[in-house]
């Protein structure tokens, strides 16, 4: 890579208005009163980690469609206006959609796919395993919305070095060390 490309790894999750239930106790033998009200409401957060610097690029769509992830190319494009990308991310369809490709080749954006049922490798799936652990296990927001700004407020307030330190890049066994 060139001294002007910047590599970054991407990622979405799903954040639902039902909380997920990590913990609770109640006496043994009765059961745990679970409050939940309404539809149960769904927003998805597109999010890139630059592993280098800690750098996020965080973006909430309603859907997980291909449509949603060219807006977020366009955004990370303008992000890093001036300088060549490299983008890691999973197959998932949206990522492969043939539109989501031609877009990535016109905005100069180069894919570089992770195997198949990886998540592992993948630094975002970290990040996002503990912003939802710190915001949205075990309660339920007024909205989805709230839940969603809550959410990207705690990643995005992270310093650079508690992101990489989440998101495992800053492990001695993390497997694209020796690229960075």
């Amino acid at each position: 890579m060139g001294p002007r490309t910047v590599f970054l790894v991407e990622d979405e999750t799903d954040l639902r208005l039902f909380p997920p239930l990590r913990a609770g106790w109640r006496r043994r033998g009765q059961s745990a009163p679970v409050r939940i009200t309404g539809r149960n409401a769904k927003r998805v957060v597109f999010g890139t980690l630059n592993p280098r610097t800690g750098h996020r690029v965080l973006l909430c769509r309603h859907r997980h469609r291909s449509e949603d992830f060219q807006v977020y190319l366009a955004m990370v494009r303008w992000h890093y206006r001036g300088w060549s990308i490299v983008l890691l991310l999973d197959e998932d369809s949206c990522h492969t959609a043939k539109a989501s490709l031609r877009l990535a080749k016109k905005l100069g954006i180069k894919l570089i796919f992770l195997p198949k049922r990886s998540p592992h490798l993948n630094p975002m799936d970290h990040l996002w395993r503990d912003g939802k652990q710190k915001v949205c296990a075990n309660r339920q927001y007024p909205t989805v919305e709230v839940e969603v700004d809550r959410f990207i407020e705690h990643i995005l307030g992270l310093t650079p070095g508690d992101a990489l330190r989440k998101a495992g890049v800053l492990s001695k066994e993390f497997w694209l060390r020796n690229l960075l």
